[in-house]
């Protein structure tokens, strides 16, 4: 690819989060669609298309992965290849996604339901921020490569809410999960999958910094745990 394309996809892909942000907003929320009958084959796509985000997230952040695929895509733009896939993948669930009853909750037309609901956001929002928002979209590297510029060696993530627990993203996005103000059968078997994602997810994600940062991040997760309320194991304090 040229200089302008991969210049393109750098920008498509900061257009393509914001939409999708927006979009899963709503989304999530469980006013976007009503639900409809359920049958074996909604069931099966819903979970296929839950499951499928889950693998692609993951697999193209395993170092192995990312190596292999730098082959062809310039490294400094493989966090916004990796953004825009993700993108793309959220938008085919949102797409192809077949809503079902019964439904659980209903509190929709409660005004302070939407509070838990919103608070999940902000403190989502917030966790980003904090942890380096333009490396969650791939734009502080893209924007370095732009302009001919190296970027300084990523450190481990001691700071504020990073000094409690060790990933506030995926337990802000448990949260947004779990405080929908309407939950319907297909809503919950999106967030069981969902869930199990997180946390499989999570412990990839110390692989991962551990590979990058070294005995740093090991020395870190000693420290602080994945998760307040996991006393034991992988997502625990490191003993």
């Amino acid at each position: 690819m040229s200089v302008a394309a991969w210049t393109a996809l750098g920008f498509f892909t900061q257009v393509a989060f914001a939409v999708t942000a927006a979009t899963l907003v709503v989304w999530l929320s469980g006013l976007l669609h009503p639900p409809g009958s359920c049958s074996p084959g909604a069931c099966a796509q819903d979970i296929l298309l839950a499951v499928q985000f889950g693998v692609l997230h993951s697999v193209l952040l395993l170092p192995r992965v990312r190596q292999r695929l730098t082959q062809y895509v310039p490294g400094p733009l493989y966090g916004c290849f990796f953004c825009a896939a993700t993108c793309i993948s959220l938008l085919v669930t949102l797409l192809y996604w077949r809503s079902f009853g019964p439904v659980f909750w209903d509190v929709h037309a409660v005004w302070w339901a939407y509070v838990p609901y919103g608070f999940s956001w902000a403190a989502l929002l917030y966790s980003i921020w904090i942890s380096g928002a333009g490396y969650q979209t791939g734009w502080t590297p893209f924007w370095a490569w732009l302009r001919g510029r190296r970027l300084p060696p990523r450190t481990v993530p001691d700071h504020v809410v990073y000094r409690c627990l060790r990933h506030p993203i995926y337990l802000s996005f448990l949260c947004i999960l779990w405080t929908p103000v309407l939950l319907t059968a297909d809503r919950l078997l999106l967030n069981v999958v969902w869930t199990i994602y997180v946390f499989i997810g999570s412990y990839l994600k110390d692989e991962r910094l551990a590979h990058y940062l070294g005995a740093s991040y090991r020395e870190y997760q000693r420290r602080v745990p994945g998760y307040p309320f996991f006393p034991v194991g992988p997502l625990a304090r490191l003993h």
